[in-house]
This record gives C-alpha cells, sequence and structure tokens, in this order.
C-alpha cells in the first residue's frame, strides 16, 4: 500500500509540475507575488473550520466524556493532526483517524468510545461533504449558461449517493467490526497484539448507541457544515488578494468540487496534482486565466503545508514527552 502512495504522489508531483511549467512559472509567480505577504492571513483562518469540525467531534464524544477532560481546544489541535496526517503523509486516508484516536486517549482512556467517535464521525463527514458537494454543483448549474458540465457532476454525486447510505446503513445494522475481529483473529492467532487491541462487539455496541442519538447527530452534521462553508472564505479572500475577486457563491463552488475531488482520488498522497488540476479546471469554467487558477491551487498548497506541518511537529513532541515521561516511570517503578 506504501509503494502505491509513493507511485501515486510522485505522479502526482510530476503532473504538478508539468502544469507549473506548461503555464508559466514566471507568471505564476508573478500573480503570487502580487498577494504579497498578506497572503498569510491564510493560514490562521483555517483554524475557524477545524473549530467548527472539532466541534462537531465533541458532539459525537460527549457521552463517552462527561467530565469533558478533552475541551474543545484539545480536540481542535487533534483535529489539526488528524488534518496534517490525512493531507501531508503517504498514509492513504485513514491514517489521520488512528493518531487521532491515540491522541485523544491521552484525555479519554476508554479506546473503544473514542474510536466510535471517529467511526461515527467519518460517516457524518461523508454525508457532510456529500451535501457541501451537492451545494456547489447546483451554485454552478443555476450560474451557468452553459451548464451541461455541471450536470454531468450532479449525476455523479447522485450515482454516488449509496456509498455513504450503504455505510451508515452497515454501521447500524451489522456487525462490522466484530467480524473484522474475528478475521483478524484468523489471520494472526488469538495472542497477537493486534487481536488484543480489537473489542469487536463492544466497539459495535457503541457505533450503534452513537447512531441512535439523531440530535446528536445531525449536531454534528452542522458544525461539519458550517465548517466546510467556512472554508470557503480561504478561496474567496485568496482571489481577491491575488486580484481576481470573485463573489462567494464562485468561491464555494471551487472550494466544494475541489474537496469532493481530493475525496474521490484519496490515494493519491495529498493530492498531489488532482487538488491542482481541478482547482484549475474549474477556475477556467467560471472565467478565470489559467495562471490564475494555478497560482491559487499554489497558494493553497502553501497554506496546506504551512498550518500542517507545525502540527505534525507539535504531534511528534507531544509523543517524545509521552515516551519519556513512561520510560521515566518505567524505571521509577523497581
Amino acid at each position: 500500500m506504501k509503494r502505491i502512495a509513493y507511485l501515486t504522489g510522485l505522479i502526482g508531483l510530476l503532473a504538478l509540475t508539468a502544469l507549473v511549467i506548461h503555464q508559466g512559472a514566471s507568471d505564476i509567480a508573478a500573480i503570487v507575488a502580487q498577494g504579497g505577504w498578506l497572503l498569510l492571513l491564510l493560514v490562521p483562518l483555517h483554524a475557524l473550520p477545524l473549530l467548527l469540525d472539532a466541534q462537531g467531534w465533541r458532539v459525537l464524544l460527549a457521552s463517552a466524556d462527561p467530565e469533558e477532560k478533552a475541551g474543545l481546544g484539545f480536540l481542535w489541535w487533534v483535529a489539526t493532526v488528524r488534518e496534517a496526517v490525512n493531507r501531508l503523509l503517504p498514509t492513504v486516508g485513514v491514517g489521520g483517524e488512528l493518531v487521532g484516536i491515540r491522541l485523544t486517549r491521552l484525555r479519554i482512556r476508554d479506546t473503544t468510545a473514542v474510536t466510535a467517535s471517529i467511526v461515527v464521525e467519518v460517516m457524518v463527514t461523508l454525508f457532510s461533504q456529500y451535501l457541501f458537494s451537492a451545494m456547489g454543483v447546483l451554485l454552478l448549474v443555476a450560474a451557468l449558461q452553459d451548464s451541461g458540465g455541471a450536470w454531468v457532476i450532479l449525476a455523479g454525486l447522485l450515482l454516488s449517493l449509496p456509498v455513504p447510505v450503504l455505510f451508515a446503513l452497515s454501521l447500524r445494522h451489522t456487525a462490522v467490526f466484530e467480524k473484522l475481529e474475528s478475521a483478524a483473529r484468523k489471520l494472526f492467532g488469538e495472542d497477537h497484539r493486534i487481536v488484543a487491541m480489537i473489542d469487536g462487539a463492544r466497539l459495535d455496541a457503541h457505533i450503534r448507541a452513537l447512531n441512535r442519538r439523531r440530535r446528536e447527530l445531525l449536531a454534528a452534521l452542522g458544525w461539519q457544515l458550517a465548517g466546510l462553508l467556512s472554508g470557503t472564505l480561504e478561496i474567496w479572500l485568496a482571489l481577491m488578494l491575488l486580484g481576481h475577486p470573485v463573489p462567494v457563491w464562485q468561491a464555494l463552488a471551487i472550494e466544494s468540487l475541489t474537496q469532493a475531488a481530493r475525496q474521490v482520488a484519496f490515494f493519491v498522497p495529498a493530492g498531489l496534482g488532482v487538488q491542482e488540476a481541478v482547482v484549475m479546471l474549474l477556475g477556467q469554467v467560471l472565467g478565470m486565466d489559467a495562471q490564475v487558477s494555478l497560482a491559487l491551487a499554489l497558494v493553497k498548497r502553501a497554506r496546506e503545508i504551512l498550518f500542517g506541518v507545525p502540527a505534525l511537529l507539535s504531534w511528534q513532541w507531544v509523543e517524545l514527552r509521552h515516551w519519556r515521561r513512561n520510560r521515566h516511570t518505567g524505571h521509577a517503578a523497581p
């Protein structure tokens, strides 16, 4: 799996490099230079969507954390690390969730409850991103005279609707993780540490219990949608600074369909090349020059790195402190 991730990442990087060379690196650099240091405002601005997303996760964790040991600030930090792992490391889109479980256990020791909250949050995320993408497509259909391509995208979204629906139904009505535990026992043996980590029956029960709390699910969905919508500000502000201001609905269309493309191309690490190609294509559909669209994509990529790298470093710092504390405790115990 890692080899596939590295290969697709290399192909994406080569494609991105080819795009920049083809469109003119000097022209793109001149457009980015027009934005200047104010483009750095995009880095702190990204904290808002993650804060709203963390609040949605907090709603799902409430029953497992009645004493609120994992406050909003802590969950926001974990959310930044989760996003950075998924977007900057070759983990094929699931590494962030595993890291999130590990870090949340620093405050909530019930691994099963934490895992259940993240699994259900992933399910809610599928629906929120689906609604967000549909919103972007509908805006394109309503605003563009030649909307044949947008209708094709909308048809694709409708055809993909069974995916989140089937995922939700499987979590609610089938013992998914109990079956995974049984498969792990057969594959690794009864005494393997992976088997010891899985309590399939209890995890399935926690997930079903969360899925019955419709008010909490709707609240989490609302917070996630608010986070996705607030992410539109990044596109809107970046284009304004780059000298090509657009209406908010155009920024929303670009952001929503770029997010959808990254979800489809989850096997490409960081969506390298895919994100840039989609932003450029959408920009041209909306009347932007190819250089402006590619400059926007590169600014967005730079923001991901500037926001994500400190998050990854903070994670490693916490892991190092945790390791030193455990080592010290182990030496002191005798």
